[in-house]
């Protein structure tokens, strides 16, 4: 395998990490507990469903900081997190 793949794979893999890590200490600055944070995070960013906690039936329980950042989540997780950052660094739009 070409190691330009190898690292484009672990390039995405840290970058899904950091934004994962990054959303779910967000939501849990809303007051949320850890489970229902990682497991919305969770469900939101990979289109998963439901998540636990709070959120295992729906998601009106929420507040609304914390309804936005899961509407975040879910942009990237459809969008492909890498072509959101792709389009938003300087490099891209030089050429």
């Amino acid at each position: 395998m070409p190691l330009r793949v190898v690292d484009a794979v672990w390039g995405f893999f840290a970058v899904y990490v950091g934004v994962f890590i990054v959303l779910m200490l967000s939501m849990m600055a809303t007051g949320l507990d850890q489970v229902t944070a990682f497991s919305a995070v969770a469900a939101t960013l990979n289109n998963l469903g439901p998540g636990l906690g709070e959120v295992a039936s729906n998601y009106a329980s929420l507040g609304v900081p914390a309804k936005w950042i899961c509407v975040l989540a879910m942009l990237l997780g459809r969008l492909e997190i890498f072509t959101l950052l792709i389009l938003f660094t300087i490099t891209f739009w030089r050429k």
